[in-house]
């Protein structure tokens, strides 16, 4: 074979290599044909205008709708925590007790000085009886005395005498009364620092304030307590809230006594609150406003969960899809759309219901699409 023929065959070759290549590769880039079977029976729906509300979500924090911390009042040893996270407690309860002996025995010494006051009082009306009960016998032998000087039948002496008697009787009753007044200011004093120790003593055990769950124990036995310190938090699990915080623009849109719906983190629907409250001032750095939310009897929840508040806008129309057409892997959201007797798989953008990218109105939607429905696969059946 000569050289020539050699690169002619070669060049043969080649071309027939390379035509085989680009009918693979043309094969390759063909779209994968439908899926094998007999037809699918289906139902479908156009998607169509429909009205739609934008609602306003607004998240916050849960919090029950009475909570206390008890502080103490006085500073002293903390002698005993009576209880622990998560105990239930009633209104009146111990919690925790503090060491105050010196004030108990204040209190004791306050009481008895009552009793010696009242005591004391007691023996001023006393002396004041018989001070007035002389008082009267001199005023009866000062008025015989009188009546026998006027018949010239008592000396000057004698009356003189009886005067001096009825003088000192008057006198004598007004110190008794007297003494009486200041007995009775005594007594009103040591009672009053009998009540004053009674209940600086009371202090000393700290009580729940309602029926409800301790959430928080913040001291321990031995350590000091002083006035305003925080000791233990209770609230009663009985009624939560929801506090948020909205834009100053959507003032004009809530009003206390309205009902809207509330989603808890956890939940698995959402539920339907009242609007207890609205705050008239709007903070000055966030340019909002603070909204209580009372969420109904025996929600499961706890303090401190998120939830979000949802206010309903106004309608407009806009395109829909049936809820149940919509097929969803992950976070990709698809549809299955009737094109010419086949479904075809179309990735679609939603918010709730409202199409917002991936299909048209007059589209025909697989709805309830079967779990053997593929991209391309033969379909049969109508309208919903």
């Amino acid at each position: 074979m000569t050289p020539i023929m050699k690169r002619t065959t070669v060049l043969s070759l080649l071309t027939v290599a390379v035509a085989t290549g680009a009918a693979c590769s043309s094969k390759s880039a063909e779209a994968p044909a439908p899926a094998d079977g007999p037809p699918l029976a289906v139902r479908t729906m156009a998607v169509t205008q429909a009205p739609v509300t934008d609602a306003v979500e607004a998240g916050g924090v849960v919090q029950a709708r009475a909570a206390a911390t008890v502080s103490a009042r006085l500073m002293a040893p903390v002698l005993a925590v009576r209880v622990a996270p998560g105990d239930r407690v009633r209104a009146g309860q111990v919690l925790v007790e503090l060491d105050g002996r010196d004030l108990t025995s204040n209190a004791r010494s306050a009481s008895a000085g009552a009793t010696q006051a009242r005591d004391g009082a007691a023996a001023a009306t006393a002396e004041q009886r018989a001070a007035r009960a002389g008082l009267d016998l001199a005023k009866a032998t000062h008025g015989r005395i009188a009546a026998l000087f006027a018949r010239k039948s008592a000396t000057a002496q004698e009356m003189d005498d009886a005067a001096a008697a009825l003088a000192a009787a008057e006198a004598g009753a007004a110190s008794a009364d007297a003494r009486v007044q200041e007995a009775g200011a005594g007594v009103e004093r040591a009672a009053a620092a009998s009540d004053a120790a009674t209940a600086t003593a009371a202090f000393l055990r700290l009580t729940a304030p309602f029926d409800g769950v301790v959430t928080e124990k913040l001291v321990n036995e031995g350590d000091m307590a002083t006035p305003g310190l925080p000791l233990v938090r209770v609230e009663d699990t009985r009624a939560y809230r929801l506090e948020v915080r909205l834009d100053e623009s959507q003032a004009a849109r809530i009003g206390a006594g309205a009902t809207i719906d509330v989603a808890l983190d956890g939940a698995s629907a959402p539920v339907s609150g009242r609007v207890a409250e609205v705050s008239r001032a709007i903070d000055a750095g966030s340019r909002s406003f603070l909204v209580k939310v009372d969420l109904p009897a025996g929600t499961e929840v706890r303090s401190g969960a998120f939830g979000r508040a949802r206010l309903p806008g106004t309608a407009r129309q806009a395109l829909v899809v049936p809820a149940e057409a919509v097929v969803r892997h992950g976070q990709v959201t698809s549809v299955f759309v009737a094109d010419g007797g086949h479904a075809r798989l179309r990735l679609v953008r939603l918010q709730g219901n409202e199409v917002l990218a991936g299909l048209a109105a007059g589209d025909q939607v697989i709805v309830a699409p079967p779990p053997a429905l593929a991209d391309g696969r033969a379909i049969s059946g109508g309208s919903k």
